[in-house]
């Protein structure tokens, strides 16, 4: 997934608006076979964490989940992942380093927006494969919803403040290639962190007490499994609204610091021969 920026697009230079995500789409669409595989790698762990929590929940009830319940929560916990993932990140620090960045800061486009086409492009091909999967894994393991029309109007802004932070955060880490040559480790710590901290190894309520407590202080979890605890129902109103804010101001944190990362870095850039 290092390579995303190699495959083919037309000059941005010679696009706008919804007709470079057209076109990024459709090159991307040229190489689905490699991006399906990458999605497929992606639910590995979700799934193999649903089969384990409910295999221990058998005819009770663990951390006040089901069976099925534990079996609804890794299944929306795998198109959150899915839709939140920005891969385009890891493609940020080879731009840098090749000087391929030179290209896209001559072009009359935010290099931002042609970030944002191809994250926008590349959702649409993962879920091309990821929804169907998914809908079949539904109807063969039978989960358990409990899903209401208020959990849903919620989830929807709790999903995009999700790929918001998740994106602007992996991208101020990315961006430090300015400065570092390995600055994509950090990408994966962050990674690690999502997996133990956003209820990707088990649903934040079942995390040890510090654990616990570190999930919900620090921007992970918001990342991935508030949005699904918030669909799920399972947060009161005082966490609900805790959640939301916590989100937000991580989020907002997250833009201030992308910023000045993005504009320092670009100076220095240019200043060394960029």
């Amino acid at each position: 997934h290092r390579d995303l920026h190699s495959f083919p697009t037309r000059r941005s230079s010679d696009l706008g608006g919804w007709a470079l995500i057209k076109s990024t789409w459709l090159s991307w669409m040229q190489y689905r076979s490699f991006f399906f595989l990458l999605a497929f790698g992606w639910m590995i762990p979700p799934l193999v964490y649903l089969f384990v929590w409910s295999e221990a929940a058998g005819g009770e009830t663990l951390g006040g989940l089901s069976r099925g319940a534990f079996v609804a929560y890794y299944l929306i916990l795998i198109l959150v992942n899915q839709l939140t993932y920005a891969q385009t990140n890891w493609t940020v620090g080879d731009l840098i380093r090749e000087g391929t960045m030179n290209v896209l800061l001559l072009r009359p486009v935010s290099v931002l927006y042609n970030t944002l086409a191809q994250e926008m492009a590349g959702k649409v091909v993962y879920m091309i494969f990821v929804v169907p999967v998914t809908v079949i894994l539904a109807l063969i393991l039978r989960p358990e919803w409990s899903i209401t029309w208020e959990n849903t109007l919620a989830f929807i802004p709790a999903l995009v403040l999700a790929w918001a932070l998740r994106f602007f955060w992996g991208y101020a880490l990315a961006l430090l290639a300015f400065w570092a040559t390995r600055a994509d480790a950090l990408l994966a710590l962050q990674d690690a962190l999502i997996f133990l901290l956003a209820g990707q190894v088990a649903p934040v309520a079942l995390l040890p007490a510090p654990l616990q407590q570190a999930a919900i202080l620090l921007p992970f979890r918001y990342m991935v499994g508030f949005p699904v605890e918030v669909l799920m129902g399972q947060l009161d109103g005082a966490g609900l609204l805790t959640g939301f804010a916590l989100q937000a101001g991580w989020l907002a944190v997250t833009l201030v610091t992308f910023g000045a990362i993005w504009r320092t870095g670009v100076r220095r850039y240019s200043a060394v021969g960029g």
